[in-house]
Order: structure tokens, then sequence, then C-alpha cells
């Protein structure tokens, strides 16, 4: 089951919560199970997204943004190459 795909401002305000209640004295255990996610997702968003502000959460960082870059990454990789091999002689 696929899960939500959280927006990176939702993410950002995710982790500001769980700052502030750490900060309140609260365990992060307790605070991220409050928050709905997972151990593992509360570290990994802090990994990418620790420190940003929500005017500085770039779409690149979402899923969809990522593949669009791969996307066309490989599509430039492909009109590179075929650029390249119009430039070889037919018969080498």
């Amino acid at each position: 089951m696929p899960g939500k795909g959280h927006s990176p401002e939702q993410v950002l305000n995710k982790l500001r919560q769980v700052e502030v209640a750490v900060a309140g004295g609260k365990s992060v255990g307790q605070t991220v199970r409050g928050i709905g996610v997972t151990d593992h997702t509360y570290y990994r968003w802090r990994n990418e997204y620790g420190g940003l502000s929500i005017d500085q959460a770039d779409p690149v960082r979402s899923p969809v943004g990522r593949q669009q870059q791969r996307s066309s990454s490989v599509g430039d990789v492909t009109i590179q190459s075929v650029q390249h091999a119009r430039l070889l002689p037919l018969f080498a």
C-alpha cells in the first residue's frame, strides 16, 4: 500500500512540530508517533530537509521532481548520443 506522499511544506511543518515538542521535554519517539510517521521517515526527512525553511523547499526533492529530473537527464544523454553517432563515419 503506497504512503500518503507529503508535500515539502507538510514535511517541514512536521519537522518543526517535532523540534518544538523535543525542546519542550518530550522524547523524539513519542513526538514522531504523534505526528503519524515512523522513526525512519522522520530521520530521512531530517536528513533531506533539515535546516530549510518553507520558502527554500525545492520541488526537485519531491518524488515527482526527481522523476522529471531523471527523465530529462536520460533524454539529454540520448540526444547527445544520437548527435555524436551522426558525427561518426558510417563505415569506419
